[in-house]
């Protein structure tokens, strides 16, 4: 079997790259076609000449998972069995955890599993929205219908959490520069000026001292400051997973105004799109709410979505505890209120997560906006305070020469 590296166009009309295995190019392309491919350039791969892929083991993103349910409706659509859909997806898939799940997949559809049991075999690879609409899907003859729905659900998801990602970079990127920056200044640059002066017998002046003893403490005790430091890191991480550090740093997240915009904001996006992607999909309210909540990254979104999941099992409208827990916007309730009373509750969550999609968007821009100014002045006093040690005994030399 050869391995052919291939660019082709999907029906959708989206460019696609990829390999395939086959035992000549003829049947290379008769395997694209049948995944519903146009082919536009179809090549040998060799050792010289394949694709570099360094495959850490890491599970799949968002995006993989999106793009796994367009290939699979693409072929579905075409008329080719899932099994067949399957040993098609697994042949094309980077992903090597993916990979082996869809093999996985495939053997418990042989052994009678239903799509949705074989994928909740993999909760790590499949999320549950996944795994439940692929049921509701199974069960009302509207598969490729669902697997649209989880493409387009997770499409955005993914755009979501990218935008957030974004606010993040710079500020961590600078923050990194910074401590860089500090670092070698304190183990090399200070030193140097320290030696230049106490040689010329000049009175070293105070910030100047301050950072002469920082730079010292730094690179005399180093071997015990690494692992303190390394110590407080694991820490932070270890207690951020457990319910105390995710109910802290969750309300740390809802207290800071402007995280706690972005926050609440992306947290009703993502809320309004899952629930009205599930709910059309044909899972039960009580149902969809659970996994709505599963599916939260702040802990007290994901409690408040578990308590109205109770509620609503016991008969309340979904729009009451939401306005009752406090954390949702007030658009979020109303217009979820007039959909259920007009019986279109769908359409108003469909709506909902457009407008919050924007929300966040927007939110990211300004959290940008107020972070590039607080960004420049940490960076002003830390430099700064650096530059000043250097050159203030040169000024003190300087002016003992004027008097002379």
């Amino acid at each position: 079997m050869a391995k052919y590296g291939y660019e082709a166009i999907n029906k959708l009309g989206k460019e696609l790259k990829g390999t395939v295995e086959a035992g000549s190019e003829e049947e290379a392309r008769s395997k694209l076609k049948g995944q519903g491919l146009t082919v536009v350039m179809l090549k040998t791969q060799n050792f010289l000449t394949q694709d570099i892929n360094i495959q850490i083991g890491g599970y799949p993103t968002t995006r993989d998972l999106s793009v796994m349910c367009r290939q699979f409706v693409s072929m579905n659509k075409a008329g080719v069995t899932i099994m067949e859909t399957l040993r098609m997806l697994y042949e094309q898939t980077e992903n090597q955890r993916l990979k082996d799940a869809l093999k996985e997949v495939r053997i418990g559809i042989e052994k009678g599993d239903t799509l949705a049991q074989a994928l909740a075999d993999h909760p790590k690879v499949f999320p549950d929205l996944m795994v439940n609409m692929v049921a509701a899907g199974e069960a009302s003859g509207t598969l490729h219908i669902a697997l649209e729905r989880v493409s387009t659900q997770l499409e955005r998801s993914s755009k979501t959490k990218a935008l957030v990602k974004k606010a993040m970079i710079y500020p961590v990127a600078v923050l990194l520069v910074a401590i860089a920056v500090t670092i070698v200044m304190l183990v090399v640059v200070i030193p140097s000026y320290e030696s230049m002066f106490v040689d010329l017998g000049t009175e070293l002046p105070a910030i100047t001292k301050f950072y002469v003893g920082l730079s010292n403490g730094l690179r005399e005790h180093w071997l015990i400051i690494i692992p303190i430091v390394a110590a407080i890191i694991t820490g932070i991480v270890y207690f951020s997973k457990t319910n105390e550090g995710k109910h802290f740093f969750g309300k740390i997240a809802l207290t800071i105004p402007i995280i706690k915009n972005m926050t609440v904001k992306s947290a009703a996006s993502q809320m309004a799109r899952t629930l009205g992607t599930l709910l059309g999909s044909g899972v039960t309210l009580v149902e969809a709410t659970q996994i709505v909540a599963s599916t939260m990254g702040n802990v007290y979104f994901k409690e408040a979505l578990q308590d109205a999941s109770d509620q609503v099992a016991i008969g309340m409208p979904l729009s009451r505890p939401l306005e009752e827990c406090g954390l949702f916007p007030p658009m979020v309730y109303h217009m979820l209120r007039i959909g259920e009373e007009s019986g279109s509750t769908e359409e108003m969550l469909d709506k909902l997560a457009d407008y919050y999609d924007e929300e966040v968007e927007m939110a990211v821009q300004s959290l940008m906006a107020a972070l590039e100014p607080m960004i420049i002045i940490v960076l002003a006093v830390v430099v700064g305070g650096l530059v000043a040690a250097c050159m203030a005994p040169m000024l003190t030399m300087y002016q003992a020469l004027d008097t002379l």
